[in-house]
């Protein structure tokens, strides 16, 4: 009977499409098979993918969002055949350009309220802070003014950085309060 092999990996949280991972088949077992699944079918062949010689180790170059999982190793022996449960490698990535979300308006009129939201995708999520005319206001996905004047006219900056990429991406709107 063959044990319920497990998987055990070099990194769990690769830089997206930059680091090499190397996900092993445990145990290491004489006479045994090895076969690798992704998303519950067949590995399939890559350039950017290399077995070991008996298939045990599976070295993935460049690992991204697409590519991430879920894997699972299978052993067989001439009698039976067992499968890991699966392991999802998760890929530090982004940020990507934020999007600024509110209600399709340009323009508000005094006394109205001014609600905005920031989005980004990012893994490890994005840290926000928002500008206005390019002073810092405040840090957080939404930006919430209840009572708008036309002092609060002008460029609205959006800012997303992933505190593990360093990255930073800026997106901005124009707002005019009459």
């Amino acid at each position: 009977e063959t044990p319920k092999p497990s998987i055990s990996s070099s990194n769990l949280n690769p830089r997206d499409g930059t680091e090499t991972v190397t996900l092993s088949c445990d145990p290491d077992t004489p006479n045994a098979s090895y076969l690798w699944w992704i998303n519950g079918q067949l590995l399939p062949i890559s350039p950017r993918l290399q077995l070991s010689e008996n298939n045990r180790t599976l070295i993935l170059f460049g690992v991204t969002k697409r590519t991430a999982g879920p894997y699972q190793c299978q052993m067989k022996s001439p009698v039976s055949s067992s499968r890991s449960d699966p392991v999802t490698l998760n890929p530090v990535y982004g940020p990507d350009v934020p999007s600024i979300l509110a209600p399709v308006k340009y323009y508000y009129y005094t006394g109205e309220s001014l609600h905005l939201y920031c989005f980004a995708d990012s893994n490890p999520p994005a840290e926000y802070s928002w500008k206005i005319n390019g002073k810092f206001v405040q840090s957080g996905q939404e930006l919430y003014i209840p009572y708008i004047t036309t002092k609060h006219g002008g460029l609205y900056g959006c800012s997303a950085r992933n505190s593990v990429t360093g990255s930073e991406r800026f997106t901005f709107k124009m707002i005019k309060v009459y």
